[in-house]
């Protein structure tokens, strides 16, 4: 092996004459960095990217630099155009790349901000492999798929490696293994342990135990048989992580175990967990952590005094979450509900601000094409707070309307999101202003108000034109208001966009005339990012999308406001602190 490997090391990235075409970057060291390939078996959506961010926190509190990456089969070049029914959200990294929603995952769980280096397609890879051939980078060869398009996939693993030192690349792969798109993935980890050497890579199949109620019993065979497809690509799984309804037992285990020679210690039960915070003691209980130390041989490379300061942290958050709360209702009205992934960031959002501040937060979904001025004040009449989310499209902006009013003349906790800040925008321009006719140009290119739209002059500052906004933008904020008292008095802060249209700034006088303040303004240009009114319990909206940065144990200040002002809502009788107040105790 060890000859094997020198032969590799000693071969041109562009040789023609050898069948070793492995592309490496310039001054890495193979064997340095450790790779740890998290693949499904079975059926998708298993938890691959939680498991994933999971481990890899455990690997980050021993003090090593981690760095992950989600692979995925589809042709697009990124995931903005992918529908929310069928992908669920689309996560915005602060560079400005749209990506899958597991980054999103990784970037809580990890509390790191990532890039676009970390994320992954079909799509990317074919584009620079075609960029290459058509500019001669391959003179002499026939492109193929192996070894060309694999060595793409192992190049920007390396890259990876290389940009951020890591002692451990995460490598989800997406889907399943069966999945035509994933096949060349695979290949390309098959080579990539083996250039590597021994000790380099850790295999970790995720599958699923099947519990069917009619039978009363687990049943590991479609396990089984996920697990052979992955072994007949030439790869041995190292872990095989089994999820299920309850947890597995010891039955299961022997036979996954048996079938796949996967040692039973690491044949591990992972049975649904009420909080995706709570994985991490699972894992660590399993004794997992110290399971991938040893195949990986890097026990060298930790630093347990860092560990027990990490896990005391962590412990202490987790141990609220198992805490008695107080209950409280949030609506998330929006268009989207019916796939919760939809809004998997505002979700997560609401319960780092409800661990924090003890509260038992349970979310009402309410689907705004359905509301109208009949029956919002119906289906909102049980609710201590709203999130009113972003979306796209004229489906449901009337209903969201219709919630913004009952929220402004209720006294209701409102949280506007992107759209849902344009929504205030019109609701008040109409009832409040007077401008009967105001909407925004995305839903009626002719209204006779535009009060929000695409203007020629952010096009010629931005140089965007028809484009997005994207990506993570700083905000002034104006002293004395509460948007300001939120973020802890700051100049400035930062949040993440992901839009095309704005407030037309020839409003903004008469919206302020009436009572609206905007308290978050781009620093250099008229642009509208923060909406506020001061005579509400809590009313504040933002073009922005503050659930993208939002973590476990630093909650986004506006979610932490709405959170606390709902719970004063609901319980008036006990004294308990308002949004600033809220903040400053988180």
């Amino acid at each position: 092996m060890a000859k094997e490997n020198d032969l590799l090391a000693s071969v041109s990235d562009t040789s023609t004459d050898s069948e070793f075409f492995s592309p490496v970057p310039e001054g890495y060291k193979k064997g340095r960095t450790r790779y740890i390939f998290v693949l499904g078996t079975v059926i998708s959506g298993l938890g691959k990217g939680i498991f994933s961010s999971c481990l890899a926190k455990l690997m980050q509190d021993k003090g090593l630099k981690v760095a992950p990456i989600k692979l995925e089969g589809y042709l697009n070049i990124d995931s903005g155009t992918l529908n929310p029914f069928r992908h669920g959200e689309v996560f915005v990294l602060d560079d400005g790349m749209e990506c899958d929603m597991d980054l999103g995952t990784y970037e809580r769980m990890l509390n790191k901000k990532l890039s676009r280096d970390n994320f992954v397609t079909s799509g990317q890879v074919f584009k620079s492999v075609l960029y290459k051939e058509r500019h001669g980078d391959y003179l002499g060869r026939d492109v193929q798929m192996i070894p060309h398009v694999t060595g793409e996939v192992k190049l920007k693993l390396r890259n990876l490696a290389m940009k951020t030192k890591a002692d451990i690349v995460f490598i989800e792969i997406g889907g399943t293994v069966g999945d035509l798109e994933n096949a060349y993935y695979i290949e390309a980890m098959r080579q990539l342990a083996y250039e590597e050497g021994p000790n380099s890579c850790c295999f970790v199949a995720l599958t699923y135990i099947l519990e069917p109620e009619t039978l009363g019993e687990q049943k590991s065979k479609a396990a089984q048989l996920g697990i052979k497809q992955l072994m007949q690509c030439g790869i041995q799984p190292h872990i095989i992580a089994c999820r299920a309804t309850n947890p597995v037992n010891e039955k299961a285990r022997q036979k996954i175990s048996i079938y796949s020679s996967v040692p039973m210690e690491r044949v591990l039960s992972l049975p649904d967990s009420a909080s995706v915070y709570m994985i991490p003691s699972m894992l660590r209980d399993a004794n997992l952590d110290f399971q991938v130390l040893k195949l990986l041989k890097i026990e060298d490379r930790i630093n347990l005094r860092n560990e027990r300061k990490e896990w005391a942290k962590w412990c202490d958050f987790t141990d609220k979450i198992e805490a008695d709360r107080k209950k409280i209702t949030i609506g998330i009205t929006g268009k989207y509900t019916s796939v919760r992934d939809s809004y998997a960031s505002i979700i997560n959002a609401l319960e780092h601000a409800g661990i924090a501040l003890g509260a038992d937060i349970d979310i009402k979904w309410v689907p705004t094409g359905e509301i109208n001025a009949e029956n919002v004040s119906e289906n909102l009449a049980d609710v201590d707070g709203i999130i009113v989310p972003g979306g796209f499209g004229t489906r449901g902006a009337e209903g969201k309307i219709q919630c913004t009013k009952y929220a402004r003349e209720n006294n209701l906790p409102f949280l506007g999101l992107c759209f849902g800040f344009q929504m205030a925008v019109i609701e008040f321009a109409r009832n409040v202003c007077g401008l009967k006719d105001a909407n925004t140009t995305e839903i009626n290119g002719d209204c006779k108000e535009p009060v929000i739209g695409i203007l020629p002059e952010q096009k010629k500052i931005e140089g965007l034109g028809g484009n997005m906004r994207l990506g993570g933008r700083d905000i002034k904020l104006k002293q004395d208001t509460i948007a300001w008292e939120l973020f802890g008095k700051a100049e400035t802060v930062r949040m993440r966009f992901r839009h095309r249209y704005e407030v037309d700034p020839i409003y903004i006088e008469t919206l302020e005339k009436g009572g609206l303040v905007f308290s978050g303004k781009a620093p250099e240009h008229p642009i509208m990012q923060i909406l506020e009114l001061p005579d509400h319990p809590f009313f504040i909206g933002t073009q922005a999308h503050p659930c993208l940065t939002s973590r476990p144990l630093s909650p986004q200040p506006m979610f932490v406001g709405l959170v606390a002002s709902a719970m004063k809502k609901r319980y008036p009788e006990k004294k308990l602190p308002g949004p600033v107040d809220a903040v400053k105790k988180v």
